[in-house]
């Protein structure tokens, strides 16, 4: 056991620890929501005050602290960043290049009925810009599409939001849910099949939600063969996706059937009354002129799309992953690096109370294997098919290293955050406080993963925040910390909607900057409403 660790009995200082441990969560969550800090400012003060509790009251050594905030930033650049950045730099190519403008045509001329341009663009296509891409990308995208057809830009804008739940914790090809398995010690098959098995019910909720929220229930129920295939063809395509393949595909491959779904059934049925909005005058046809649309320039344009849901499903495969195992046919490509001063050290979930555990330190550098690796050749291929010039391919690249910069940061900070505290035992102590709430604790769990994301705007950051806790209080009070962690996802999807950051995109993106409160006010309800029903679920299923 590490000497830190040795020294230190929770049961007997639960008081004065507990508050120690919580310094650091609650400076973060003042400098958010109080004092109005950058996210990534508010992220390094916070990892600099827990190195400071976990060396002064835990006990634990500087080298190891600073190894230990090192690893965790390591594995925010890789490969998390790797995956992120490059779907990034492929959706702006594609805007860059005018493909995405097809893209959004072929999607918005398919119904003038609001109702289904609502299920189309805000539902299914919003969950396809969060699989590929998240952080933002979706809101922005799918409010402003909706507003230039006609919707009230506060009405899109909440709509969107709401929907956007639905594909949250399978966002940024599965990042979060990577991201949870990772520092809670969770297995990422039995994660993904919960969260694959769960969020499809959300999703249906969500798909019924909004399209009420728009229309009424009568407006809903004339357009009910819609919702039915709509709903079936997305939520059983997520499921299907998450069990069988990976974390890294449900929304996208979810969105896609869904989308391909509805163009289909809308060549045999049509509502009887098409809903036409009139609160807002159209700028769709005036934003930007489409080329006609043909079957080649649509097929062209998703092209990139394609590709990369391709790549990523043979990169996701198992036996295409073998071969970067130790005794792999490539396995020269890939580096284990054991990290300094930590790997080796006796990480305990629960100190002294539960027994030790090990949990090796040990950085994995794969860059054949890594995930982004596939988005990136995916990108490549598209810039040869579509013969986009190597100067507008770099330019777009060094464009996308600019905008990313204060995300990578972010993520950095905040998985060194996670990480330090882990290995401090910080955590262990959070949870043994948590863990007295008892047999009811699974009824409240879904409400850190949503306060979390309500602070951070990113899923990704919650998990690697409350994930261990989420895990340790598991194993305190007997049950699946598999399905503890699944409901911090849950409960961050439901905080999505709510979430500062995400309020602020979706302002911005329809020009109702200052309009922020109302939006808060107008997503609220929804939000309570999935967070208490996602701690219910739980608590049954515990």
């Amino acid at each position: 056991m590490t000497p830190w660790l040795q020294s230190y009995d929770p049961l007997h200082q639960v008081a004065g620890s507990t508050l120690a441990a919580a310094l650091p969560i609650l400076f973060f969550i003042v400098t958010l929501a109080v004092l109005r800090w950058r996210l990534h400012w508010a992220a390094a003060g916070t990892l600099l005050l827990a190195a400071a509790v976990a060396v002064t009251v835990y006990g634990m050594p500087v080298a190891s602290a600073v190894a230990a905030a090192l690893y965790g930033f390591a594995y925010g650049l890789w490969p998390i960043v790797w995956i992120i950045g490059g779907v990034v730099f492929l959706y702006r190519l594609t805007v860059k290049s005018g493909q995405f403008e097809v893209v959004r045509a072929s999607i918005a001329s398919v119904t003038p009925d609001a109702r289904l341009q609502m299920i189309l663009i805000g539902f299914a296509f919003s969950a396809f810009l969060e699989g590929a891409a998240g952080y933002g990308t979706p809101v922005a995208i799918t409010a402003a599409l909706l507003v230039g057809l006609g919707f009230d830009p506060l009405r899109a804008a909440t709509l969107c939001l709401i929907a956007n739940t639905a594909p949250v914790a399978f966002g940024a090809m599965g990042t979060s849910i990577t991201v949870a398995a990772q520092v809670s010690h969770a297995d990422l098959a039995a994660l993904t099949a919960i969260a694959g098995t769960l969020l499809p019910l959300f999703s249906l909720l969500t798909l019924g939600w909004v399209v009420v929220a728009l229309a009424g229930w009568r407006g809903a129920r004339d357009i009910w063969p819609a919702l039915l295939v709509a709903g079936v063809s997305f939520s059983g395509t997520m499921m299907a996706t998450a069990l069988w393949i990976g974390p890294q595909l449900p929304a996208i491959t979810a969105a896609l059937v869904c989308m391909v779904s509805l163009v289909v059934l809308l060549r045999f049925w049509q509502p009887t009354k098409a809903l036409h909005l009139r609160e807002h005058t159209p700028i769709y046809p005036a934003m930007m002129e489409t080329p006609p649309l043909t079957a080649r320039r649509i097929a062209t344009a998703w092209l990139p799309f394609g590709l990369l849901t391709m790549c990523v499903v043979l990169w996701g495969n198992k036996s295409f992953q073998s071969w970067f195992a130790p005794d792999g046919m490539l396995s020269e490509t890939t580096r284990w690096l054991e990290v300094p001063f930590l790997h080796g050290v006796v990480y305990k979930t629960a100190p002294v109370v539960l027994g030790a555990e090990l949990y090796p330190a040990v950085f994995r550098f794969d860059m054949l294997g890594a995930v982004g690796t596939g988005i990136f050749l995916a990108t490549l291929l598209s810039a040869a098919c579509l013969r986009w010039r190597p100067k507008f391919v770099l330019g777009v690249f060094r464009e996308t290293c600019v905008s990313l910069w204060p995300t990578v940061l972010t993520i950095g900070l905040v998985l060194a955050f996670a990480t330090l505290t882990n290995y401090a035992g910080m955590s262990a102590t959070l949870a043994l406080a948590l863990a007295g709430s008892g047999k009811m604790y699974p009824l409240l769990a879904p409400t850190l993963g949503w306060f979390g994301v309500f602070l951070t705007g990113s899923d990704t950051a919650s998990n690697a925040l409350f994930a261990p806790l989420q895990a340790t209080v598991a194993h305190q009070i007997g049950v699946s910390d598999t399905l503890l962690v699944a409901a911090n996802m849950l409960g961050g999807a439901a905080g999505k909607m709510i979430s500062l950051q995400s309020i602020a995109v979706a302002c911005a993106a329809v020009g109702l900057m200052g309009r922020e409160a109302s939006m808060l006010r107008a997503t609220l309800r929804a939000s309570v409403v999935f967070a208490v029903l996602a701690g219910i679920v739980i608590f049954i299923l515990t």
